[in-house]
């Protein structure tokens, strides 16, 4: 069963869109804030976004950037505009795909159906996990806010990483000592502490805030 995240205005074709799809056993998710499509994406996880060129605030080019700044999911752009400079734009920001409308839900089902054999047979999907706007890409290590790419250390991206995974829970020191250097030597207690103030200090500088918060005696918390 596959994800599949729909970004289009029309709610009666959206919703006639994710009807015909979970016909087919998958999952589909309507897109309603326009104006930020990215925590409701990166919520989902979609294994392919059907994305509408003309949408309020932002158009689909826009947000197609977006997702390839995270993610390389499958891109199927869709349109009335199906002249062949739109279809050009649209496969030069990322997309795999073009659709014209009035849709064929049987065309669609079809590019649908083909275009997730291609990309998961070969496994080509990427991983985030996000917090506060703030999205972490295991696949590449890096941490993007606000369009920004924050320059992450090995031992950062392995805290954060583990924090997130954790989020809401507390982690014990001894659990991030593990993780960043395997025990495999000694390492004072005061190492870790200066390795999550420095990360800390990425994170303020980024206009992260209180991302990271200390449970004195027991460790650290992503809440």
């Amino acid at each position: 069963m596959y994800r599949i995240f729909v970004i289009e205005d029309d709610i009666s074709l959206a919703e006639s869109m994710k009807k015909q799809i979970e016909s087919w056993g998958n999952t589909a998710l309507c897109a309603r804030n326009f104006q930020n499509i990215i925590p409701d994406f990166v919520k989902f996880d979609p294994h392919m976004v059907l994305l509408d060129i003309m949408l309020p605030f932002y158009n689909g080019y826009h947000w197609c950037s977006e997702i390839r700044k995270i993610s390389n999911v499958p891109v199927v752009f869709i349109s009335s505009a199906s002249d062949n400079m739109n279809i050009v734009m649209a496969m030069n920001m990322g997309g795999d795909d073009f659709i014209t409308k009035p849709i064929s839900l049987e065309v669609m089902t079809a590019k649908i159906q083909a275009l997730l054999r291609r990309t998961y047979d070969m496994g080509s999907k990427v991983s985030v996990l996000e917090h506060r706007g703030a999205i972490l890409n295991l696949d590449d290590t890096t941490l993007t806010y606000r369009e920004e790419r924050i320059e992450l250390t090995k031992n950062d991206f392995r805290i954060l990483r583990t924090l997130l995974e954790n989020k809401g829970s507390v982690v014990s020191r001894e659990t991030l000592m593990t993780k960043l250097w395997q025990m495999d030597e000694y390492v004072e207690e005061n190492t870790l502490t200066v390795n999550v103030n420095r990360l800390r200090k990425k994170l303020e500088n980024a206009g992260l805030y209180g991302f990271i918060t200390t449970k004195v005696g027991s460790g650290y918390i992503i809440e």
